[in-house]
């Protein structure tokens, strides 16, 4: 069934399917201490520098989990947008997994700015306060939104000052880039990123994740925090295979181009209608608006989407790297039928 409820719910890249597959040859060493994950680190590190440290771990929660228990203590605060991932869809793992106090900050548009921070930066060295020590952004937002390369580097700069860290959730971050016209380094070694959780199962791999570390001291324990956290895989190479062709051969931009090419398309199909609203701007494959309400029930009987905000039926559509133009006109199709008396 095609849908535009998620880019999770897309297939894979052939050639991720061949990586696997030529992976699955002879017995390899467990845990890592195979050839597939060493071409893979050197792969990562040509794509953010010798200073990027990945560790595979199995999905993005795990990423998440990991990464923020390598830049806490238990008494520290985590601050977040009130939309963010760790906050509303990881069912309390961050929090759980860190004892740390999980602040969420209400903003507009899913995106965190150094004015937003300010006021929780306070208690600094006051024992009876939660401790603020970093603070957590995705790239893409989970309103579709994107953090420009000016906006992350004055986040780091406002939490380094505070001795702080900057964790970007970059399960979209290709999404970013191919907006941005910009690489991957440059939107989050270089402009001040700590630590990344780096996804690509929603760009056409088929599962793994990797958390990246920028620094020595937060690479220090971080073997450690994925093995407590279930995350080491015993076969390590069949998830770290997947990233040697996703990121030599270049498949992380040629999906990322695929799908935000058509979010645009589809977006010019939805702005012909003036019942359609949009709430938030297109700036990545997620598209996010409010309908009418019977139009939305009978376009559900035909797509899967989901609800963003069921009472005011905003609604959010996903585009994926393997949707194609006759996915696109088929929905134009029934929005014509649907939206005609609108």
């Amino acid at each position: 069934m095609r849908s535009f409820a998620s880019d999770n719910n897309s297939g894979v890249h052939p050639a991720i399917i061949d990586a696997v597959v030529r992976a699955n040859s002879d017995h390899a060493v467990g845990y890592g201490d195979d050839p597939w994950t060493a071409t893979a680190i050197q792969s990562v590190k040509k794509i953010f520098g010798e200073e990027a440290e990945p560790f595979f771990v199995f999905n993005g929660t795990g990423a998440n989990t990991v990464a923020l228990q390598a830049v806490t203590r238990s008494f520290n605060s985590i601050l977040c947008t009130q939309t963010a991932h760790i906050y509303v869809d990881e069912c309390g793992a961050p929090a759980r997994m860190t004892g740390c106090t999980v602040t969420a900050i209400p903003t507009s548009d899913g995106k965190l700015t150094p004015d937003l921070i300010r006021p929780h930066l306070h208690n600094f060295g006051v024992c009876h306060h939660p401790q603020p020590k970093v603070a957590y952004i995705s790239q893409v937002s989970e309103l579709g939104t994107v953090y420009t390369i000016e906006e992350v580097k004055a986040i780091a700069d406002l939490l380094h000052a505070h001795d702080m860290y900057l964790h970007m959730d970059g399960a979209r971050l290709a999404n970013a880039c191919e907006y941005l016209g910009c690489s991957m380094k440059a939107l989050t070694v270089d402009a001040g990123v700590d630590i990344l959780s780096f996804g690509g199962t929603k760009n056409g791999m088929m599962m793994g994740e990797a958390v990246i570390s920028f620094r020595p001291e937060i690479s220090e324990n971080l073997q450690y925090f994925r093995k407590q956290s279930a995350q080491l895989a015993s076969k390590m190479r069949y998830l770290s295979a997947q990233f040697v062709p996703y990121l030599e051969e270049g498949i992380w931009l040629e999906n990322a181009r695929k799908a935000n090419h058509q979010a645009r398309r589809l977006e010019a199909v939805l702005k012909q209608y003036p019942a359609i609203q949009f709430t938030q701007k297109m700036e990545s494959n997620q598209l996010f608006f409010i309908m009418p309400k019977e139009a939305a029930r009978k376009l559900s009987e035909q797509y899967f989407f989901y609800y963003w905000n069921e009472e005011i039926c905003e609604v959010r559509l996903v585009t994926s790297w393997d949707t194609t133009d006759e996915d696109i006109e088929h929905l134009e199709s029934s929005l014509k039928e649907l939206l005609s008396c609108y």
